[in-house]
């Protein structure tokens, strides 16, 4: 038996066709729109349209220090990001202000908390956390075998601070200043490439006292620590800032963003940040730096 399939072919309306037709092209168009949309935006590529994110750091430790403190940040964001992260830094605090203002250095940028309103005015960085902690403050230190054990002993002495634009170096004038000294003419700042450097001064006798900040004072070794004696702290300001260079698109920003903000809710971000001692990173608003910009008014 020889089975006959007959196929038959719809016949379609000309006008309907000329619709269905004109359909197609125009979801073609809107699809082709909407993702050259999300390209514009930067969601499609987010952080991966970045050969590499530079995290800029002050140098307020030595460049031994930094490495060793920050790596595991560095480290932690280039895994969960998916783009290689590079720290840099610059020779001092003059250079490293310097290159923030440019705009061309730096992605990422941790700086002191004073530096940051520049930061903002001149160069637009987008602050989007700050360490989690009330606020930080310097300490003024002097060897125990010393006779030193206020800052009224310090007239006639000599202080090494760290640079002359470290906010540790301008609290502690503000506190001298304060207490009726004149750090001018009272006293000999002596000024030291980092917190590390100032410390170790007074340790090695170089100088009479050290002023630094405190939680450089509270990573430093047990033993140097041991022989020392705080004589005085200053008032806190707030806690470093990260911002965010305004070239890096938006949700690329809110991609590091959500990182830091939930860096402590994971064992894998605690271990990063427990080479800072950071307990994690909060919202920061930047109006919480505004009150200390005039630290760096005053001599």
């Amino acid at each position: 038996m020889i089975n006959v399939v007959f196929r038959f072919r719809p016949k379609i309306n000309p006008a309907l066709l000329f619709f269905l037709i004109r359909l197609r092209l125009l979801l073609c168009i809107i699809f082709l729109l909407s993702f050259a949309a999300r390209a514009d935006d930067g969601s499609v590529e987010s952080c991966h349209q970045y050969r590499h994110l530079t995290f800029g750091i002050l140098p307020f430790l030595s460049n031994e220090q930094l490495v060793i403190q920050f790596s595991p940040l560095a480290q932690y964001l280039t895994k969960k990001l998916e783009v290689p992260v590079r720290i840099e830094t610059a020779p001092d605090f003059a250079e490293f202000t310097r290159r923030t203002l440019l705009g061309s250095y730096y992605d990422i940028l941790f700086t002191a908390p004073h530096f940051y309103p520049r930061a903002h005015d001149e160069a637009n960085y987008q602050l989007v956390a700050s360490v989690d902690s009330p606020g930080m403050w310097a300490v003024i230190v002097a060897p125990k075998k010393s006779d030193i054990y206020s800052v009224q002993d310090l007239k006639g002495k000599r202080l090494a601070t760290a640079h002359p634009a470290a906010l540790s170096t301008l609290l502690v004038k503000k506190h001298l200043r304060n207490a009726g000294i004149n750090p001018a003419s009272d006293l000999t700042l002596v000024s030291t490439p980092s917190h590390d450097a100032s410390l170790l001064s007074s340790y090695h006798g170089v100088t009479d006292a050290s002023s630094l900040m405190q939680p450089p004072y509270a990573a430093a070794s047990q033993q140097v620590r041991q022989a020392m004696r705080i004589i005085a702290r200053t008032e806190s300001s707030p806690h470093i800032p990260i911002s965010v260079n305004p070239r890096i698109n938006q949700p690329c920003i809110t991609e590091i963003t959500g990182l830091l903000l939930n860096m402590a809710t994971t064992k894998e971000g605690r271990k990063a940040l427990s080479h800072n001692r950071f307990s994690g990173f909060r919202k920061a608003r930047a109006e919480e730096y505004d009150r200390i910009r005039d630290l760096l008014q005053k001599p």
